[in-house]
């Protein structure tokens, strides 16, 4: 089985940087692991497009980098099939997004546990995480799930309200705060920022004095200091199509600055 370098950070208590990929691009993966600077990839799954078999290709090209692991961004729809079939495509870390009740959460976490009758759902399989029989059904296989670091979007108002109950389960490992879905469960689309920040602020703080690990988007490094300075170690940073919007908006108004 292969290494998670995701979940040895998290058991060394080490501080984590990932990056979010949204193109459905294999040369993308290979730019950003010869950066060697990213401990992960996420895929945004949930807002890219996809097939199964994209899935195992993201896989195999994540495995050409060691010292990088791969996330999956699983919408709620489905989202039992979609995180067995990437965890079993090689995929290693799953973002469970649009949970509405703690009911949600557990399904989550059931999804990732071998069925062994204590709630588990996934159960043995051929696919290529297992070299399609040469681990299957073995204590390494298992011990895999067990190491599929879970994440959850903390984005909905009634989840924030079961969020001590939520941090209070074992399989709950990282939590990401969503400020657009949050304003959005709000009623107040892209109206109510200050709450959506006092949201975040109050999860991060719950979530460090519970031992899990809070994470933060951020669009650029300047932007990690203030929650570092509240204790948060995991970042993920930087959207390929924002960042290539970004730059494309840059570098040609100031060519066309030059230019006339």
């Amino acid at each position: 089985m292969k290494k998670n370098k995701l979940r040895e950070l998290l058991n060394a208590g080490k501080p984590s940087v990932g990056i979010h990929m949204m193109c459905n691009s294999l040369d993308l993966v290979e730019a950003i692991g010869l950066s060697d600077a990213f401990d992960y990839i996420e895929f945004c799954g949930e807002y890219a497009t996809w097939t199964i078999p994209d899935l195992d290709n993201f896989a195999r090209t994540v495995e050409l980098f060691p010292n990088m692991s791969s996330m999956m961004k699983v919408e709620a729809e489905t989202r039992t099939h979609i995180a067995a079939r990437s965890v079993d495509c090689g995929i290693q870390n799953l973002l469970f997004a649009d949970c509405h009740s703690l009911e949600d959460v557990k399904e989550c976490l059931n999804v990732v546990k071998p069925d062994m009758s204590d709630g588990g759902k996934h159960g043995n399989e051929l696919r290529r995480n297992t070299g399609y029989f040469l681990e299957s059904g073995s204590p390494e296989w298992i011990q895999s799930l067990k190491d599929v670091v879970v994440a959850l979007m903390i984005e909905k108002k009634p989840i924030m309200e079961h969020l001590e109950e939520i941090l209070s389960l074992d399989r709950v490992d990282m939590l990401q705060f969503g400020p657009g879905d949050f304003q959005l469960s709000l009623g107040k689309p892209r109206a109510a920022r200050d709450e959506a920040m006092k949201a975040q602020r109050d999860m991060i703080e719950l979530a460090l004095k519970k031992g899990k690990h809070p994470r933060v988007e951020i669009g650029s490094f300047e932007q990690a200091k203030e929650y570092i300075d509240m204790g948060v170690r995991h970042f993920c940073v930087g959207t390929d199509l924002s960042i290539i919007y970004q730059w494309s908006k840059k570098n040609g108004e100031e060519m066309r600055k030059l230019l006339s």
